[in-house]
């Protein structure tokens, strides 16, 4: 009879804990497919409207129709291309200076020591912790006194300031996990630190220049208010600058498909080597996020 009652209660427990466990899951099937919609919608939405022209952007039907006048329109204007060059030009040059700055003074901050490591280490985070509109003023003196106002030099030079930051801050905590026997034997054999840093250490930080690297060219890539206050022609504007201006140009009738159909082929190339590097930029940030 015990027996009995025992079996009962084991048969009965693993059934209910399952029933548990089925619902919890489904809640959680449910929240992610909800902040999915929620985050995919908005991209799906202005996909939908770059197809569309006059009336049919009032319209509220989900199905796209497959027309590329926009985008005929877009990649035919000179103004346009001429802000995706500047932007590659922009974003690739501040990712590049970014990443030779943060390499060495991450590795003078996560491997050596000297008086004021941690005052320069804090003097860093406060300076990205500032709005762009803090610094707006002198910045712009700054840009008119080297000569740079209206060229493409004054906003690699002012992208520098929440680009270097951010890479330098990450790849010291990256530098720091490295053992420090790989240091010490290479200080046996006589290497400088310089030779350290270029010839040992590196090679090993590919998923973390991968990683910082992406994310500071989305940066400089995206940005909207230096560009819009520095730069006065269209032959140096940047595309979120083209894009918004746009709706006060005559060249388009409708503006608000042109903008969409400016925003998929401005966003489509960034979601891409997202995709393609999301594994780089996890294993680099949670990586020194952990253990720096």
């Amino acid at each position: 009879m015990t027996e009995a009652i025992a079996n009962t209660r084991t048969t009965r427990k693993p059934s209910r804990y399952r029933w548990r466990r089925r619902a919890r899951k489904t809640g959680m099937v449910a929240a992610g497919l909800l902040v999915l919609f929620y985050t995919l919608f908005p991209y799906y939405w202005a996909i939908v409207s770059s197809f569309r022209s006059g009336s049919q952007l009032f319209s509220s039907n989900l199905l796209p129709t497959i027309d590329f006048t926009h985008y005929r329109a877009l990649l035919a204007d000179p103004v346009f291309t001429r802000a995706i060059l500047n932007s590659l030009i922009v974003a690739g040059s501040t990712t590049l200076i970014s990443l030779v700055l943060a390499t060495a003074a991450a590795y003078a901050l996560g491997r050596l020591n000297f008086l004021g490591k941690r005052a320069v280490l804090l003097t860093i985070l406060v300076v990205s912790i500032f709005p762009q509109i803090a610094v707006m003023p002198g910045m712009f003196e700054l840009v008119r006194w080297l000569g740079l106002y209206n060229r493409i030099g004054s906003l690699i030079l002012a992208y520098l300031i929440f680009t270097v930051p951010f890479t330098v801050w990450v790849l010291t905590s990256f530098v720091r996990e490295f053992p420090r026997e790989l240091e010490e034997a290479a200080i046996m054999d006589g290497c400088s630190h310089w030779r350290i840093l270029t010839r040992i250490l590196l090679p090993l930080m590919g998923p973390a220049l991968a990683s910082t690297g992406l994310l500071a060219f989305i940066l400089a890539w995206n940005e909207f208010l230096f560009a819009l206050t520095f730069i006065l022609s269209d032959e140096n504007r940047t595309v979120p600058v083209a894009i918004g201006l746009i709706s006060g140009s005559s060249r388009y009738e409708y503006p608000f498909g042109p903008i969409m159909a400016a925003s998929v082929i401005v966003t489509l190339p960034l979601l891409v080597l997202v995709l393609i590097f999301q594994r780089r930029i996890v294993s680099g940030l949670t990586a020194g996020a952990i253990k720096g």
